[in-house]
């Protein structure tokens, strides 16, 4: 029997497809994750800038809740011309009429944002030199500026400034010492005279927020300050957490006797003179 002969087969020169095959469907599927993940869905995308923006557009929260000199401050008749009873441009025409003089002397400062308005007080008319105990004006001074306050339910930050002269005492020792007591001080007098206690706070800054150069006699003075910050509404941050949340209805509005005798009390406050 003659033994079968075995049938070469011939040899497969294509093998190569199966794996270039494979590569082209790989490949494939790069480029389609890459397009989709370059086509931009707009309505995504706009709802993510609007987030953005309002992460970096809201008021500064921090251990600094109205920050001085870090925004442009405009004219308190621009800034807070809301509406006749808006209570901040209320406070601010209450006080230009209590101490028009002192403004003129620049004594007083006043200005506002559309988020709060600052009342600055210069040092000397609060306090002798390297004290917190208020002097003999300072408590006529306070009494009308707590009468102006009290009708209102804004919270109020009092914050004190020094300039950079060291002081070392057994009371202070440092100018943080000084600045704190002397707003705490200050926060005391406003709550004797009428202002709810809740929306007081007291903060010290020492020597480390000037608005002048402390070079100089003149800057040294401007720097010792005392400037009480109304803020508009109760989301504003203290150093120790948030504003007690206040009633709709009561935040940022005077009550409605105090509207109804607004005008009087300002005749009132005009009449008064510093001692």
């Amino acid at each position: 029997m003659a033994r079968r002969r075995r049938r070469e087969e011939p040899e497969n020169h294509e093998r190569w497809l199966v794996s270039y095959a494979d590569f082209i469907t790989l490949l494939f599927a790069f480029f389609v994750v890459m397009y989709s993940i370059s086509s931009v869905n707009e309505g995504k995308y706009k709802v993510f800038t609007e987030s953005l923006e309002g992460i970096f557009t809201q008021p500064e929260r921090s251990i600094r809740p109205i920050p001085l000199g870090e925004h442009p401050t405009m004219d308190v008749s621009d800034a807070l011309a809301v509406s006749e009873h808006d209570p901040l441009a209320s406070i601010a025409r209450s006080i230009h009429a209590a101490f028009g003089g002192l403004i003129e002397g620049d004594e007083i400062k006043v200005r506002g944002t559309e988020m709060w308005l600052e009342i600055e007080l210069n040092s000397s008319l609060l306090f002798p030199s390297g004290g917190a105990i208020p002097n003999d004006s300072a408590f006529a001074l306070l009494e009308r500026v707590a009468t102006i306050l009290a009708p209102y339910r804004n919270p109020v930050q009092v914050q004190g400034f020094t300039d950079n002269l060291p002081i070392s005492t057994a009371s202070y020792p440092t100018n943080w010492e000084l600045s704190a007591a002397r707003a705490a001080s200050v926060v005391r007098m406003l709550a004797t005279y009428g202002v709810d206690p809740a929306q007081l706070a007291a903060v010290g800054y020492g020597e480390y927020s000037p608005v002048a150069d402390n070079s100089t006699a003149a800057g040294r003075a401007r720097n010792r300050r005392v400037v009480l910050a109304v803020a508009r509404d109760v989301e504003i941050q203290r150093s120790s957490g948030q504003f007690e949340r206040l009633p709709p209805n009561a935040v940022g509005t005077p009550s409605a006797s105090a509207l109804a005798t607004e005008a009087s009390e300002v005749d009132t406050v005009n009449s008064l003179s510093l001692p």
